[in-house]
């Protein structure tokens, strides 16, 4: 897709971070967005940011957890502009379990990661893919998963983004199939500037944990570090608009990373075992200066 000039995009989790930056560059690209986020307050802000400079955008409360509400998503966005262009599920989360074991990681934090992050963005494909194969025109699906689901480790979230990453390669492989003209992307992240960490402030109350502790601030000191070191989410914008003009599938914007990434697949074709324990290399903290 070359042509992004009077065509029409939706962001979930477009409030802030990553999906703020879509939004924008879309925006500076003519575009007409549609933001869609859970945080109606920080929503209305966002919007308003980008109307300030006079661009066409539109907020829509919406809660990717919740299927009916990402089919109003986009009956609200076909309603408003008419064919959608170009699709960004990027709404995810990030459930903290400290050092607990796999198998001691309760069910409402399954349930919380594995809804945001698989079933939100399953939704969005159900509820858009419909239509922008079937309208004829030039479009793109941007999937954001994690540099965790290229890797082993990182608990729940690692596994909810391995499962992302599967699905969009599905995608990708069945428009190719049918001979579609949408294009596919999966976006694979190391540390970026936003606010994951403090995605506890959108757990809803029926997903809410047990008395189990939370992760302690010793323990998250070093990951809450690394976010803030990141790229910034302008950065990983640039990077996914030059991917949807040159149809690139993984978009992975922290090539410093590349040989972590390369040994992890090398290990799993030496058919030895799997180097084990301490911390993922991806969630290492840098010493030559290149950010997370």
């Amino acid at each position: 897709m070359k042509d992004f000039e009077g065509k029409t995009a939706v962001v979930t989790g477009a409030a802030s971070g990553i999906g703020f930056g879509l939004a924008e560059r879309f925006a500076q690209e003519n575009m007409q967005v549609v933001m869609a986020d859970v945080e109606e307050e920080a929503l209305e802000k966002a919007v308003e940011r980008l109307e300030q400079h006079q661009h066409r955008v539109t907020g829509v409360r919406a809660d990717v957890l919740v299927k009916e509400s990402i089919d109003e998503l986009f009956a609200k966005a076909q309603e408003q502009y008419g064919n959608i262009h170009v699709l960004c599920n990027n709404a995810g989360i990030g459930a903290f379990s400290g050092n607990r074991a796999i198998w001691e990681v309760e069910e409402p934090d399954w349930n919380w990661t594995l809804g945001v992050n698989f079933y939100g963005v399953l939704y969005g494909i159900q509820a858009f893919l419909p239509h922008m194969h079937a309208h004829g025109e030039e479009g793109h699906v941007v999937t954001t998963a994690s540099l965790a689901g290229l890797m082993g480790g990182s608990g729940t979230y690692g596994v909810s983004k391995h499962a992302v990453r599967a699905l969009a390669e599905s995608l990708n492989g069945d428009l190719f199939a049918r001979g579609s003209k949408i294009g596919s992307s999966v976006l694979c992240p190391g540390f970026v500037n936003t606010n994951i960490g403090n995605a506890e402030r959108n757990r809803p109350a029926n997903m809410q944990k047990s008395d189990l502790p939370d992760v302690d601030d010793e323990t998250f000191a070093p990951f809450a570090a690394m976010l803030k070191n990141g790229k910034a989410p302008s950065e990983i914008a640039d990077i996914v608009i030059d991917a949807i003009k040159n149809n690139v599938f993984y978009i992975l914007p922290h090539p410093a990373w590349d040989d972590t990434v390369r040994e992890h697949f090398d290990e799993i074709l030496a058919r030895k075992e799997l180097r084990r324990g301490g911390v993922p290399a991806f969630m290492t903290p840098r010493e030559d200066g290149e950010k997370y």
